[in-house]
């Protein structure tokens, strides 16, 4: 999207020297080409200027009245003034209103004034549009649609091919070349403004305007149903032999990584979860690598000392150079749904014995995932609901214990994956395949002061009392498995305890927790 939308504001600014050019590509210029590059220069200047200098401190002054209906007044004043400015120098008024939206768009008051506009988008984008279609000549569609859709074809590939040229300039994967390439394969809405001109200084037939319009309209017509097609073309694109030189720069950034690394923890995506989980890894002392597609994130954390690398997951390639045969468990935390199953297949083809936890948006995606290989799948959406009817049940008083008895209620008997609220930190491959029912396996840290602190299991009567056995304490770096019942609990030790969940839960927080003041 950032890509995308980074092409379309240059692709428009371009359109100013464009509109400046036209008379002399006519040969009507009534002045010297310097004049032209002069005003080009100075439309640009003027921009810049206005959009650091200017307009920020005249806004400033203008929020500090308070005074909402002169702040709207302000923000149309500026957008006039610009236009009458670039109108004046040739270009259009359209343009003008354009370069007015970059100017206040960079200044601090920039969501307010969208705040204020927003009503009237709708109303000028449908004005827009029925300006286009009152324009088009549909008889031209009727006795030449042959050519029309030659021509679709022919601005369709052209625009497209740029647009991932451009992308795999920049460094970005085959992937997200090809989601760009489809994304900006539409004309663009100041080609019909250029058009226009065109057609002022002759450059353009009747016909072969019309025959544009129709061309530009059945494009944007297009790019939804391009949009909704390109992660499955560009799945099968990858899936094709790739000229060396192309395949060698996606993964170029992978190839310094350890050989040595093994039984590590994988990270795709470097977003606010991706971070969460990378600091967590760090302070536990987890072998970690991170794999992302955003250029100027992996320099920057690379510059900070992350083991991060530039690669699109979803190829095999990439995957195979970040060790996914050695790794132990991978983490997809990136927002493509479409990317998301792709890797997800992909990495459990690689490594079937790979634990894959990956984040989605919607519940509705978890089967689908699951079905693909991942062993756990947690919705936001899902996690979200918790999280607020906890809020709300604590914002009532509701005890604590009671709220987390709800919280462990609905994810036992809505989604089967979160059957308890302390998820264990330590995995025990032979216990993980056995499915007991009400029963779990939990890492549990005993606090300083807590009940068990300093006493001997047998003592504690874990096992008698309360049905919860302690299978392995660790301590200081070491491993006590099958603890005799005489061994004592310490402070910050792990045990790694079996039982029934709710006695799980009671155990941890009467025995094993610090008591609230």
């Amino acid at each position: 999207g950032k890509i995308d939308l980074g092409i379309l504001v240059f692709q428009d600014i371009v359109a100013v020297p464009m509109m400046l050019f036209t008379p002399v590509l006519a040969g009507q210029l009534g002045q010297p080409v310097s004049m032209v590059l002069l005003k080009t220069a100075a439309v640009i200047v003027l921009v810049l200027i206005l959009a650091t200098y200017v307009i920020p401190p005249f806004l400033y002054q203008v929020t500090r009245t308070q005074n909402r209906e002169l702040f709207l007044l302000s923000i149309i004043a500026i957008c006039f003034s610009v236009a009458f400015l670039t109108n004046g120098a040739g270009l259009s008024l359209a343009l003008g209103a354009f370069l007015a939206g970059l100017i206040i768009g960079e200044s601090e008051y920039s969501y307010q004034a969208l705040s204020n506009i927003l009503p009237f988008i709708d109303t000028f984008t449908s004005v827009f549009f029925l300006s286009i279609g009152m324009l088009l000549d549909t008889s031209v569609i009727v006795h030449h649609w042959q050519l029309l859709l030659l021509c679709t074809g022919l601005l369709v590939l052209i625009k497209a091919l740029a647009a991932m040229i451009a992308a795999i300039v920049l460094g970005y994967p085959l992937r997200t070349a090809i989601l760009v390439g489809f994304g900006l394969c539409q004309v663009g809405e100041f080609s019909f403004i250029l058009a226009q001109s065109g057609m002022n200084y002759h450059l353009m037939s009747d016909l072969l305007y019309q025959g544009f319009l129709s061309a530009s309209i059945l494009t944007m017509m297009l790019t939804p149903f391009f949009m909704i097609l390109a992660p499955r073309i560009a799945h099968r694109l990858n899936a094709l032999p790739l000229p060396g030189g192309l395949s060698k720069e996606q993964i170029a950034e992978c190839e310094s990584i350890d050989e040595d690394l093994d039984q590590h923890l994988l990270i795709v995506g470097y977003g606010v979860n991706g971070r969460n989980i990378a600091r967590a890894a760090q302070a536990a002392g987890i072998s970690y690598l991170i794999l992302e597609i955003n250029t100027d994130t992996v320099r920057a954390e690379k510059e900070a000392g992350q083991p991060i690398f530039f690669g699109d997951a979803t190829q095999d390639v990439v995957l195979t150079n970040a060790g996914i045969e050695r790794a132990k468990m991978m983490v997809v935390a990136i927002h493509d749904a479409a990317a998301t199953r792709r890797i997800t297949a992909t990495a459990r083809r690689l490594n079937p014995e790979l634990h894959i936890l990956v984040r989605t948006r919607f519940v509705a995606d978890v089967e689908d995932l699951e079905l693909l290989g991942a062993n756990e799948v947690i919705p936001e959406e899902y996690e979200t609901s918790i999280e607020i009817f906890s809020r709300v049940l604590t914002r009532y008083l509701v005890p604590r214990d009671q709220i987390e008895h709800y919280v462990e209620k609905v994810r036992r008997e809505d989604y089967e994956m979160f059957r308890n609220l302390r998820r264990p930190i330590v995995d025990i491959q032979s216990l993980n395949r056995m499915h007991l029912e009400g029963m779990d396996v939990c890492a549990v840290l005993v606090d300083e002061g807590a009940r068990a602190a300093g006493q001997a299991i047998e003592a504690i009567g874990l096992r008698k009392k309360f049905g919860v056995t302690v299978l392995t304490i660790q301590r200081a770096g070491q491993m006590i498995p099958n603890p005799d019942a005489k061994e004592r609990i310490e402070v910050n030790d792990h045990l790694i305890v079996l039982g029934p969940v709710a006695d799980i839960q009671y155990v941890t927080r009467e025995l094993f927790t610090r008591p609230a003041l």
